[in-house]
């Protein structure tokens, strides 16, 4: 047996848990530039942890508060502009996979003042800031993974920013999502699924990265029906919030797949949330797979005898409508077929018809 397993992320995971250790901040600096969206964190009350924490550890921030959802280059820019300015030593991101990704990349781009759009992909290896992530939302697992996604207007898609960037210190409290909605909780949480999906199917997988997929698989045994009643309490907030980390945790091992390469697409030109277009690729991406034994297996940890009754409880949470064109399923699958990263993570060949055909029948109503 082999195995590679890095995990350099310091967890924190409980309610309070920003301000039970607010003396870590202390020991990356004096200064903070603080990465938020535009007011999900204010109203959820975890700008306000942190920055008690850090006014009560006399460490300086300053708020760049401007993050849109599947931030910009532009915006990573514009941010990483203000934390060179104010000469800061780290950066704290505070949101969903947007704030916490694009806090990653401007830590990148103040620790190199040379590196901008331009040549950010073409840079080699960097280093950055150190980087701590406060997630406000159950989906991403931003918090312990090295990548950091964005949107890149000149080549029209989301990708890695291509450098290894795991977050110094996660602080990790599920209260901070008892406000959000229901689609919202929907959406992440079927990210955070198709995280733990696609990092078990994957070439990479191994004895260690599985066992975190496993148990989040049958923390979703329970959450998926706690979805389904809608009944979003404190425990299903805690339990989804720790299967998002664990998918987090595996996909930083092994990557994702084929899911989330095709539904950049989806984010991009048609405008469906990150989660969204991952789980509608989901059933027919399952379906792709000839050798069925693992997928048994995972299908075993969730409770359930076949593709199809994942599929009855995907169609309860999810209904995407989008208009799409035969040019456009090409075009797309044209794309995706020339993302060799993501391909290499499929265990098995992909042919550009099994592209199509996962478009096709997923978006397609026949």
């Amino acid at each position: 047996m082999e195995f590679k397993f890095l995990m350099p992320t310091e967890i924190h995971f409980g309610i309070d848990a920003v301000l039970k250790n607010r003396e870590l901040f202390r020991t990356l600096g004096k200064k903070a530039l603080v990465v938020t969206g535009r007011s999900s964190a204010k109203k959820n009350g975890s700008f306000d942890d942190v920055s008690r924490a850090l006014t009560e550890t006399g460490v300086e921030y300053v708020l760049f508060d401007e993050v849109e959802e599947n931030p910009s280059l532009e915006t990573v820019e514009k941010g990483s502009d203000l934390g060179k300015r104010s000469n800061v030593d780290f950066v704290i991101g505070i949101g969903g996979g947007s704030p916490m990704d694009a806090a990653k990349a401007m830590a990148v781009f103040i620790k190199n003042p040379h590196i901008n759009q331009d040549n950010i992909f073409s840079a080699g290896k960097l280093e950055s800031l150190p980087v701590v992530a406060v997630p406000t939302t159950a989906g991403t697992g931003s918090e312990v993974t090295p990548y950091s996604i964005v949107t890149s207007n000149r080549e029209k898609t989301k990708k890695n920013l291509g450098q290894i960037i795991f977050p110094r210190y996660a602080f990790v409290d599920c209260k901070y999502t008892y406000s959000l909605p229901y689609d919202i909780t929907v959406n992440t949480a079927i990210d955070a699924f198709s995280h733990l999906v696609e990092g078990y199917l994957n070439a990479n997988s191994s004895f260690m990265s599985d066992i975190y997929a496993e148990k989040g698989f049958e923390l979703f045994r329970y959450c998926f029906e706690k979805l389904v009643n809608r009944d979003l309490d404190s425990e299903f907030r805690e339990k989804v919030m720790l299967a998002s980390v664990l998918g987090g945790v595996q996909i930083a091992q092994n990557g994702t797949s084929l899911p989330h390469g095709m539904g950049y697409m989806l984010t991009y030109f048609k405008g469906l949330p990150h989660g969204l277009a991952n789980g509608v690729l989901t059933i027919e991406y399952l379906k792709t797979f000839r050798d069925r034994t693992k997928l048994n297996r995972m299908l075993g940890f969730l409770g359930l005898g076949s593709i199809d009754e994942l599929e009855a409880i995907l169609n309860k949470l999810i209904d995407v409508k989008i208009d799409i064109t035969d040019d456009e399923i090409n075009e797309f699958s044209m794309s995706f077929a020339g993302n060799k990263d993501k391909l290499k993570n499929h265990p098995e060949k992909v042919e550009f018809d099994d592209i199509v055909r996962i478009y096709r029948n997923s978006l397609v109503k026949q």
